[in-house]
């Protein structure tokens, strides 16, 4: 593979280093004779290095499936340029249905109810919620042992069965805009302004890692954000910054802020 050299030592003592290294591995089967090869689910950001992986070399072109139209979690493939079949992705859905009287819980309830199954993070993607169940896309290696194993979501009882892809809806995402001002571009004042928290309890939060900047760990409270870069906050969701609108007279300054809901 072309400069392969350089992009491990671009992204080497990284967070992503061990990513993008995995991820390197797989382009490199598919310019030694592979017509493709298939990543676990990752994030967008994950998306982005491969991306940079196929722009450094001309003989392979990148795909991504999640499953469904907008899934946030894809499978990336690295493709041979001239390659004209199919793409075998493994991904399969399964259904989730329980009481609706308990429809209180939550993404991170079936989240931590398969982690505790002992299901690495990467073998599943998206979740998507519903008031009495939920659709989980996964690794076709990994359907029948999930509809074995997965009997409970936090205490309550589950019912589990496969689900036709077809059948999930394309996401369709709501944003709520938020115009505020704030003393400065930290991430901790845009945490604290766009989900609605003290700047004690942001700061925290990014010390703690629960914050993500562009889909990656972030620690600094006092990395200053820019248009487009694009927040999460672990259970509160995520937000884009769409805008820097100006100055106040009292020298503040203007954002306007996307949150997705």
């Amino acid at each position: 593979m072309k400069n392969k050299e350089r992009l491990v030592r671009y992204y080497q003592g990284t967070d992503n280093g061990a990513l993008a290294a995995r991820l390197i591995e797989l382009a490199e089967y598919v310019c030694k004779g592979r017509p493709y090869a298939v990543s676990d689910f990752v994030s967008p950001g994950a998306v982005q290095i491969g991306e940079t992986i196929c722009a450094q070399d001309t003989d392979v072109h990148l795909q991504c499936d999640g499953g469904y139209e907008g899934a946030e979690r894809v499978r990336m493939a690295f493709v041979r340029n001239g390659y004209e079949g199919a793409v075998d992705f493994s991904i399969r859905a399964c259904r989730l249905v329980w009481d609706s009287r308990y429809r209180l819980l939550t993404h991170r309830d079936v989240l931590g109810s398969l982690m505790g199954l002992g299901v690495e993070r990467a073998k599943f993607g998206d979740i998507i919620m519903a008031e009495d169940g939920a659709v989980l896309l996964l690794d076709a290696n990994m359907e029948s042992y999930v509809q074995q194993h997965l009997q409970k979501v936090s205490i309550v009882t589950v019912q589990i069965a496969p689900y036709d892809l077809k059948e999930i809806a394309p996401r369709q995402k709501k944003v709520k805009e938020i115009k505020t001002t704030v003393a400065s571009l930290r991430l901790d004042a845009i945490v604290a302004s766009g989900f609605g928290i003290s700047r004690t309890k942001a700061a925290a939060a990014i010390k703690g890692e629960r914050v993500q900047l562009n889909w990656q760990p972030i620690k600094s409270s006092s990395r200053e954000v820019r248009v487009g870069d694009c927040i999460s906050l672990r259970g509160k969701g995520k937000m884009e910054v769409g805008e820097i609108t100006g100055i106040s007279r009292k020298g503040r300054t203007g954002v306007l802020l996307k949150r997705y809901i």
